[in-house]
């Protein structure tokens, strides 16, 4: 990706995080907006430009000198200006913090501008851990309801987005990414299995077992799904891939259908309710953690203090949890 802005060490990195370490356009894209805004830190701290004008700071000449003297000081003054100054919360500053972690490591080890990276010791701001919003199984199953009522072929494809979404725990990437060969359909002891193919975060294959509801809504929109020479699975009216805006936005008017619009759902609570409802059925959270393709099994266990909250309110709904015996003096 080309960023015509940039000095030509943030590029190289860019290039580098990119085509070696085999990062997304989308993370490349936002480790260039975090590293554009500390360098427009730097220069408003070097007096190189007027602070007043920060966002229209341009950054293609943040001279090297300016770079190679950066401290953990100046890091973590950065990360407290965009706390104070810029209301990033504490998520927002952790990625910040990730990003220049990042960019110091390539600067110290592959260029060698420094003997020790400065934001070696910095640490991450800590995000406030939330449980993951999701659907109920009811919610989930009036909104398959409410999207079955076919018109046209595009009706089709949206039942099918959403039932991938809500029976695989996609992300919104893999599934605009799914191209039609990447379904595959065999037999294993005279049953026939179905899976698919997806690319997940660091261009990461990994297969996905289809059940039937997923095998059933993938047969009706491909019988169909318009003749054309579009290589993609989900294609818009035009016969083009489908973007990830418009994926969201028929999500988006699929929960206003079915009267859950306004309640905090989106694709990736989508994603949320299908992790969560396989765990409260029974899956096992390291089968899980390969359903979700996590990276680290932390990741994952958030799903088990899902089950845990649901518990302690159950406790809580009985009528009988008010209910005390006044204790009495001796």
């Amino acid at each position: 990706m080309k960023f015509d802005d940039c000095p030509a060490y943030l590029q190289e990195y860019l290039n580098y995080i990119e085509t070696v370490k085999l990062r997304s356009a989308l993370t490349v894209k936002n480790y260039y907006t975090d590293i554009k805004l500390f360098l427009r830190f730097l220069k408003v701290d070097a007096r190189l430009a007027d602070e007043n004008d920060f966002d229209n700071i341009t950054i293609e000449d943040v001279p090297e000198s300016l770079v190679r003297n950066v401290t953990l000081n100046d890091l973590l003054a950065f990360l407290s200006y965009t706390s104070s100054e810029r209301d990033n919360h504490s998520q927002a500053r952790a990625r910040k913090a990730v990003a220049l972690r990042q960019f110091f490591k390539y600067l110290t080890v592959k260029k060698m501008w420094f003997d020790v990276s400065p934001a070696q010791n910095l640490e991450l701001p800590s995000p406030k851990k939330t449980l993951p919003k999701h659907l109920t199984i009811e919610q989930a199953t009036e909104l398959l309801r409410t999207c079955s009522d076919f018109k046209d072929w595009t009706d089709y494809r949206d039942y099918c987005i959403i039932t991938f979404f809500l029976n695989c725990g996609m992300r919104l990437s893999e599934l605009v990414g799914i191209n039609v060969n990447d379904y595959i359909s065999t037999k294993e002891g005279g049953a026939p299995v179905h899976r698919i193919k997806v690319l997940g975060k660091g261009s990461k294959e990994r297969i996905i077992y289809l059940n039937p509801a997923c095998v059933s809504a993938y047969e009706n929109y491909l019988s169909v799904r318009p003749e054309c020479k579009e290589k993609a699975l989900f294609i818009s009216k035009r016969s083009k891939r489908i973007s990830n805006r418009r994926v969201e936005q028929i999500i988006e008017e699929k929960l206003k259908l079915s009267g859950l619009s306004g309640m905090g759902f989106s694709v990736h609570k989508l994603r949320h309710t299908a992790a969560t409802l396989m765990y409260q059925n029974g899956v096992d959270v390291r089968a899980l953690k390969e359903v979700l393709g996590h990276e680290n099994l932390d990741t994952t266990q958030i799903y088990t203090h899902v089950a845990n909250e649901q518990i302690r309110n159950a406790m809580n709904m009985n009528p009988l949890a008010d209910v005390t015996a006044d204790k009495k003096d001796k």
